[in-house]
């Protein structure tokens, strides 16, 4: 497969700092490909990546901008995640009947390993995990690959083998290389679809289910379609399984509702690919929150914190308060952030029943909200947030960061924000 890439004329768009596209460079470099690196960050914005790429002296880079020049007279575009379809450059690009790839849709293409995709707006990090986990458990030869942070994609094709297994978390984006390449994983998993990213999908959910639907629609005969019960019902044009009720007498350490659902999921894949349901209990029940996910940090005079660092929308906020809120109140809730054209007023209901105050994070979706009927108060950044939560929260309450919108603004983007989140508290005493 490294002779695959040798020699071929690549433009790579979408270099980030978040590791995926830092490993996919590498990869292509080592094995020999002529590289272009284009993205509309600047050399100074990506000092880290470029640092680790500085000993590939032929990789040529255009910073701060893209170019047309750079999408005619190639072989391969590598598109990141973020870069929409309609792009001027990858009109280009097809234009001049170049193929356009993006990483996880490529590996799929050319590995000999089972491809298990798990898509949703929520849990698919999550159910990602436990089937990872359940796989390494039973001793099965299983990598990650996808959507998960800090995992390059493409050196997937120089470790695996035929028999092996790679389980992706894959979001909308990533979908759309599927689509494009006619393909979908053998064991595909849809967990659920609530409103997101609407700002991209200009409201609409049809584009947006249109993009997620690719996760089944190119299966072949032998292939598994696994959904969750709401999603299940709007699926016409498959075959599907539905999984079987978490059994009662297994207890999870994962807190809310949504986690059992998430953990019957993972479940039926690990059954589909030949586990005992022994090793699978086991692992479920011994399975601990994914980090920013519901997550339980510590506790601080008799509080604990959680961090839900990942729920960028109302719905998601929501599960959170009802796995972890009483009729009593005794939630403290940090949230706020930037804008994704997303309906607030089910949440604010719910912040109603289980939040004793909440701390506002500043930013464009905070702005839009009005009229509110809860106690409130801003902060101008997170360390201000988390000591006003604990300010207002008392021995047995719990502090919870859940923001329900996008990190943009006072953060980089939303890893950036968990990891600031973590830092501040671990400091606490």
């Amino acid at each position: 497969m490294t002779n695959y890439f040798k020699d071929k004329k690549i433009t790579v768009m979408g270099l980030g700092l978040l590791g995926r596209g830092v490993g996919d460079v590498e990869f292509l470099a080592q094995n020999g490909a002529d590289l272009i690196v284009t993205d509309l960050k600047t050399k100074k914005q990506l000092q880290v990546s470029l640092d680790r790429l500085k000993k590939f002296k032929k990789i040529k880079y255009v910073l701060g901008k893209h170019r047309l020049e750079d999408f005619k007279d190639r072989d391969m575009i590598l598109k990141s995640a973020g870069v929409p379809l309609d792009s001027i450059y990858i009109k280009e690009a097809k234009k001049n009947k170049i193929p356009v790839e993006m990483s996880a849709s490529l590996v799929a293409k050319l590995s000999d390993a089972k491809i298990i995709g798990i898509t949703g707006t929520r849990g698919k990090s999550t159910v990602t995990q436990m089937i990872y986990e359940i796989l390494k458990a039973s001793k099965k030869k299983v990598f990650l690959g996808g959507n998960v942070r800090g995992i390059a994609t493409l050196p997937l094709l120089e470790s695996t083998k035929k028999g092996d297994y790679i389980v992706m978390e894959l979001d909308s984006w990533q979908l759309q290389g599927f689509g494009e390449g006619n393909i979908s994983p053998h064991i595909a998993v849809f967990t659920n679809l609530m409103r997101d990213h609407m700002n991209y999908y200009k409201g609409s959910m049809a584009k947006y289910f249109t993009d997620k639907a690719n996760i089944y629609k190119y299966q072949k005969k032998g292939d598994y379609l696994i959904a969750g019960k709401e999603i299940a019902r709007k699926i016409k044009d498959s075959p599907l399984l539905k999984p079987k009720k978490l059994p009662e007498s297994w207890k999870l350490k994962v807190a809310g509702e949504h986690n059992r659902e998430n953990a019957s999921l993972a479940r039926e894949v690990a059954s589909k690919a030949g586990v005992s349901e022994k090793i699978i209990k086991k692992t479920l029940e011994n399975f601990k929150s994914v980090e920013g996910r519901l997550e339980y940090m510590k506790a601080v005079r008799g509080v604990k914190i959680y961090n839900d660092n990942n729920a960028t929308t109302p719905d998601a906020t929501i599960m959170a308060l009802r796995a972890l809120g009483d009729t009593s109140k005794n939630i403290v809730l940090i949230m706020g952030g930037a804008d994704k054209n997303l309906d607030m007023k089910p949440l604010l209901k719910e912040i109603e029943k289980y939040c004793k105050s909440v701390v506002l994070l500043s930013g464009t979706g905070t702005d839009k909200l009005k009229n509110l009927k809860f106690e409130y108060k801003k902060a101008n950044n997170l360390k201000d947030g988390i000591m006003q939560a604990l300010k207002d929260s008392k021995q047995g309450d719990i502090v919870l960061f859940s923001p329900a919108f996008a990190s943009f603004g006072l953060f980089e983007n939303e890893y950036d924000r968990n990891d600031q989140f973590i830092e501040l508290v671990k400091k606490l005493k």
